[in-house]
Parts: C-alpha cells; structure tokens; sequence
C-alpha cells in the first residue's frame, strides 16, 4: 500500500489538508475471452450460449464448462437460477473471468435455497463478480451447518490472486453463529488446506450491500495463522494476505460481525458502513476489526449499532501496528473501542481522530487480561468521546500500559466513571465525570464547548463535534510524535499545541 503525502492549501489563517491513499493493485488490461448467456427462465442448455437469443437456461450448464481467462458468464436480468455457482478455470488480473447482469431490470439473482454457498469459487483465481443479486437461505441450521453468500476458498492451493467482488447485493443468508471451519455469512474468503501453506493476493471487496447474515458480513479467515507473534495458531506457518482493499460497503444486520479481517498484511478498510451487527450471535462480536495482522487501517468507516456486548473497534490478538483513524462511531450497546489480543500478543496499536457518539454500556474501552492481555505500545488519542449514557468512560480489566493523551470525554450529567488505574494519562479533557475518579497528568475538567454534541448522523455531518471559542480544548494538547497529517475534519495537525479532542481547525462561532 502506498500512502501519498498530504495535499495542503491555505485559507485564511486556517488551512486544509488532504490525505490519500492508494492500493498499488495491477491494473486489468481488458479481456480476450468468450461471452455467454444464461437465462434461468427462458434458456436452453442445447443452445450455443453465446448470444442473448441463444441463452443457456441452467447453473448445472455454466458449472460444467470449464471457463479462460478473458471468459464472461452474463445472467439475465431479473431472473433466478436456484442453485450453487461453482465455476470452473481461472483468469488473470489482466484477463480476469468476468461474472455478471445483461439486460435491463433488476441484478440476475443466484439464490442458492439453503446450500452451502450460492456462490462457491474453489480453488480457482482471476474473478471480477459484479451487478449480482445473491441469497441463500434454507432451513434453520445445526450448530455448525456452513452457508455463505459468496464462498471463496482455496485449499493445498498456494496464493491464488485477483479477485474483485464489487456491486454486489448479498442478503438473507442464515448460517450458523460459528468461525473458522464452518465460518458462515455474506462474504467470506477462505485459505484452508493443511498440507499447502495457501493465502490470497489482490482482493478488492467494493461498493457492496450485505445484510441481514449469520454470522460475519466481510471476512477472510486463514487456516495458516502460526507465526512468533501467534505460536499455537492453525497451521505449520503463516500464509498473509496481500493487497486486501475493503471498501464502500454497506453491511447492515448481521448476526455476529460486521468486517473481519484475518492475516491481512497492509491491508485497507475504510468508507464502510456497519449498521446493525451481533443480532443473533451469543458469542462475542465487534464492527470492524483486525486479527493476527500487520498495519491494518481502517479510516473513514461509520459503525452504529451494535448490540451488547458488542463494541464497534477491536485491537486484537496477533496484530501489530493496527491503525484506527477518522472513523465515526455511535449507538453502540457496549462502546467504541475494546482491546483484547486473547492470549496472544500483539502491539503497536493506535487509535487516533475518530468520534464516539452516544456509545454506551460498560464502556469506552474494554481490556480483559483473562484470558485477553494488554496490547503493549498501545496509543490513544486525539479522540472525541460523547459518552452521556455511558456508566463507564473507561474501564480496564486487570492491566494495562495504553497511552490515552488529548482526548475528550463527556460522560452522563449524573457522572461517569473512569475505571482504570494502570494506563497513562496526560493531556485529557474531562466533563461529568464521577469525583475522586483519576485522570492522569496535566488533566482539564470543564465544558468542552462543543458546537452541537449528539446531533451527527453520518460521518459527513459531524460539524457539532468542532469547537466553540473559548473552548478550554483550544490549544491545550502536547504533540504527539507521528501524529498524522490530518484531523477528522481534513485539518492540519499543528506541530506545537494542538486542540485536545477530533477538531484541529480553528473555534467557530462564539
């Protein structure tokens, strides 16, 4: 991944700044293949197939031909084929084998009626699936009964490549509330096999609808897990996978988790809306998050929705270097940020310019040293907690060495607790919260004088999280090394006394 420098020009006293970040992905040279027809209502399996009269009628006919690089297969719209698409042959990332809608109407819909996938790419790479309408529903299922939307796995394979999956409408796919062997949900890719250490390269997952899954809306998972930071994970080693970009997806929900993230290294997730996720789960689920992962960034997500105890952030077991920036948080039932590596170490993780909204329960954090353990050279700061319900602002199970510096936190008119007493704090900004309660060095207690806290409905429309003049968080920060280019709102970060809190422009209004 390739991040690009900030962008700066001057307006006034005040300036903004830009920051942007590209995926170094190959580019697709076009396709050299073959274009067939199905029509699921009116085709016929004896038809040539390459033409929109002469339409095949069947999954059963598509699966049976074996497809090249350069190859399209184009359902028609407003139809249904009941079944499993399991094609067969690869593509290329520059001839990829291209899946999708001919006509007008609504997307051509796959609806595998209960099976294990509507759609199962096994062993095979090079696919672009776009403009489809996928379901899968079936029988209520047995404690560990698989069922998948779009089902990628690769097994003894080795690194299969190239795979977009974009404007997808994936939904009603009632799996089992179980991970790993029988991972169920909207989209999963899967590197299994035990003989072959097997991981993908180049996955783009865009501009997606998923909703209404059991368990997990986006996930990969990896049977190749084992690495020094991760010394009993499955498998003999460690598979990675490379160029991962999740984004522009709406995941809304879901019975457990919203996106996860498995062995992504360098991987990018941002733009995503998780709206509505642990619904149905009794195990425990979260947002959006990483594990046993290398400088994951997951920037400019909204996540909302969240059933207790589910929270919206996750640093987790076997990650390093996680980077949380720019995301919007709110309505969460258990808060916005839990850190819990599991038993297995991770570090580095940094959290810095997003806002919490009126995320609530136990707390803001959770960090649970049984059977989870501290995350050392954790960051936090320059975070902007609106928190009015929250019993908790913060609270800690066991210890920890987090770092929590220019953060605001406003907690319930009543008071709220901050129930930590082993991590560092310095430079915070603190009001309602519970007399006696600790708050670390060089501490503010006071109004914040936010424009209008508790009225943003998306990220866009987070303006009540600026600051008022004579806001005592003016200017009140120290400097944190490696800050970043920019705040929530596009602003530069000031090299001497930044504002405390998400906002680093200038006061507005009076």
């Amino acid at each position: 991944m390739t991040r690009i420098k900030p962008v700066r020009t001057l307006a006034g006293a005040c300036f903004a700044a830009v920051l942007l970040f590209a995926m170094v992905v190959p580019a697709s040279a076009g396709t050299s293949g073959t274009t067939r027809y199905v029509d699921c209502t009116a085709g016929s399996d004896t038809a040539a197939g390459t033409g929109t009269t002469t339409a095949w009628r069947s999954l059963d006919k598509v699966n049976a031909t074996v497809l090249h690089p350069g190859d399209t297969i184009r359902f028609k719209a407003g139809t249904t084929c009941t079944g499993t698409l399991t094609p067969q042959g690869s593509g290329t990332a520059q001839h990829p084998v291209t899946v999708n809608t001919y006509g007008s109407g609504s997307a051509a819909r796959i609806d595998g009626h209960g099976a294990t996938a509507a759609v199962f790419l096994h062993n095979v790479e090079g696919y672009v699936l776009r403009h489809l309408d996928i379901t899968n529903t079936g029988p209520a299922p047995t404690a560990t009964q698989q069922r998948v939307g779009v089902y990628v796995l690769l097994e003894e394979y080795g690194t299969g490549s190239h795979y977009t999956l974009s404007h997808l409408t994936v939904h009603d796919v009632n799996g089992c509330d179980c991970r790993d062997d029988h991972s169920s949900g909207g989209i999963l890719f899967v590197a299994g096999g035990v003989t072959v250490p097997t991981g993908f390269d180049d996955l783009r997952v865009e501009e997606n609808s998923v909703s209404h899954v059991d368990r997990t809306g986006i996930g990969t998972v990896s049977y190749w897990q084992r690495r020094a930071s991760h010394p009993q994970g499955p498998g003999t080693e460690f598979a990675p996978m490379t160029h991962v970009l999740i984004e522009g997806n709406r995941v809304s929900d879901t019975g457990g988790d919203g996106i996860s993230l498995i062995n992504g290294v360098d991987s990018l997730i941002q733009h995503n809306t998780v709206a509505g996720f642990n619904i149905r789960s009794t195990d425990y689920n979260v947002g959006a998050y990483a594990w046993n992962s290398d400088r994951a960034l997951f920037q400019f997500n909204e996540v909302s929705g969240g059933v207790s105890p589910a929270m919206a952030f996750d640093l987790e077991g076997g990650s390093r270097d996680t980077l949380y920036q720019y995301n919007f948080s709110h309505d969460n039932g258990a808060g916005f940020l839990f850190i819990c590596p599991s038993g297995v170490l991770a570090s580095g993780g940094i959290v810095r310019y997003n806002i919490s909204q009126n995320d609530h329960g136990d707390g803001f954090f959770g960090v649970i040293t049984n059977p989870c353990g501290d995350e050392p050279g954790t960051q936090v700061y320059n975070n902007t907690i609106y928190a009015p319900t929250a019993a908790n602002l913060v609270r800690i199970y066991g210890t920890s060495t987090m770092r929590l510096t220019n953060n605001i936190f406003v907690g319930r008119p009543s008071g709220s607790v901050i129930n930590d007493p082993t991590s560092t704090y310095d430079h915070n900004l603190y009001q309602n919260v519970v007399a006696g309660t600790p708050l670390g060095t060089n501490a503010l207690q006071g109004d914040p004088r936010l424009t209008a806290p508790g009225t943003a409905v998306s990220p866009t429309d987070t303006a009540g999280y600026r600051l008022r003049a004579g806001s005592p968080a003016l200017h009140s920060g120290v400097p944190v090394a490696g800050a970043g280019g920019r705040d929530y709102f596009g602003n530069p970060i000031p090299s001497t006394a930044p504002n405390i809190g998400a906002y680093q422009g200038c006061s507005v209004g009076s």
